[in-house]
């Protein structure tokens, strides 16, 4: 138990450190890449964010650190107005706009507002933006409810599985509840929720990973553009952060990058194809997950013959089960170090009944 503790205390310096990390560069504009479609990676605002811009609106998928959240919302309404000033075909008609009147179509018409923040699970470095993008959008509907749902509050949609809002809602782990207008608005509790309508031009499914990196994982799904946005269950710049206090596992974090690698389809020799956003890192492909799955399994398969052979923790970091990729993936320092990953990994092993 209070190896656990220390487990979770260091998490919360992870965090703690990401803050500050990220502090040093609060100016720093945040990158803008162009995906596919009307899909956008935004990059510099602490955990990666997925921007889809369009006609009927934006939809992000997580909204960075609060420190750059004025900086991220000035990427997007940029975004916007280039895209609209640009005439682009595809910034002619969204799923609101085919059967709207002409004037609706006018390249004068102001672009939509914020709709959807989807969070991919509830850390600062991916919710932290929420407060200020979500009340900077608008909640749309139709039906017997016509325009702005005044009386829902003013912001965006913010969506997530219903363990984020368990956990943003409440003091989780020594981190005190988020802000109500930051918590998510809509949960939901299944295997997957998909959007009710396409949204510029796609359908979009929001996907649970089950004790992953923590215990409300979600991955994002864009059909028509063919991308994912995985959050922090794949990341290009450390070991997995697996929050073993928050439900992580590491079998979690496997399953859900075999998962994703099913539903990806390479263009030419694993190589292109699906595009994937990490939580941290760069753009990636299916060969990429692929890489990072296969050496995500055979560090959890040395750590479980450890613990079979009886090897207590101290002598399973001493073994190095992580030797080969410590070049490319490890750190003796800093926030997520190479032993805080070998523990995470023989705590999560040992919770689950690997003898």
């Amino acid at each position: 138990m209070r190896r656990a503790t220390v487990l979770g205390l260091a998490l919360l310096v992870w965090c703690a450190a990401l803050l500050d990390a990220q502090q040093t560069s609060v100016r720093m504009p945040i990158e803008v890449l162009h995906v596919r479609g009307p899909i956008y990676m935004l990059a510099g605002a602490g955990g990666n964010v997925t921007v889809s811009a369009g006609p009927d609106g934006v939809l992000m998928v997580d909204t960075g650190l609060a420190q750059h959240a004025d900086a991220v919302l000035t990427a997007v309404r940029d975004l916007q107005k280039r895209l609209a000033g640009n005439g682009l075909p595809e910034w002619r008609w969204g799923a609101e706009t085919r059967s709207t009147l002409p004037a609706m179509l006018s390249p004068d018409a102001p672009p939509k507002p914020i709709r959807y923040v989807i969070n991919t699970h509830a850390h600062a470095d991916h919710t932290g933006g929420n407060l200020t993008l979500a009340s900077a959008g608008q909640t749309l509907t139709g039906g017997n409810v016509a325009g702005n749902i005044r009386d829902a509050g003013t912001g965006a949609s913010v969506i997530a599985h219903e363990n984020v809002l368990n956990r943003m809602s409440t003091v989780d782990e020594g981190v005190p509840a988020a802000p109500f207008r930051a918590q998510p608005t809509d949960t939901y509790h299944t295997a997957r929720l998909n959007l009710s309508h396409f949204f510029n031009g796609e359908g979009v499914q929001i996907i649970n990973e089950p004790s992953a990196h923590t215990d409300g994982d979600s991955i994002v799904v864009f059909r028509y553009s063919d991308v994912i946005a995985t959050g922090d269950v794949f990341v290009q710049t450390s070991y997995p952060v697996i929050d073993v206090a928050r439900g992580g596992s590491i079998d979690g974090v496997i399953a859900a990058l075999n998962h994703i690698l099913s539903l990806s389809v390479p263009e030419f020799r694993t190589e292109g194809g699906t595009m994937i956003v990490p939580g941290h890192g760069r753009l990636s492909d299916s060969a990429d997950v692929a890489y990072y799955r296969d050496m995500v399994t055979i560090i959890r398969d040395r750590v479980q013959d450890s613990i079979a052979k009886g090897l207590t923790l101290e002598q399973v970091k001493a073994a190095r089960p992580t030797r080969d990729y410590d070049p490319r993936f490890g750190a003796a320092t800093g926030p997520w170090t190479t032993e805080m990953f070998v523990e995470a990994v023989y705590r999560s092993l040992k919770s689950n009944g690997s003898k």
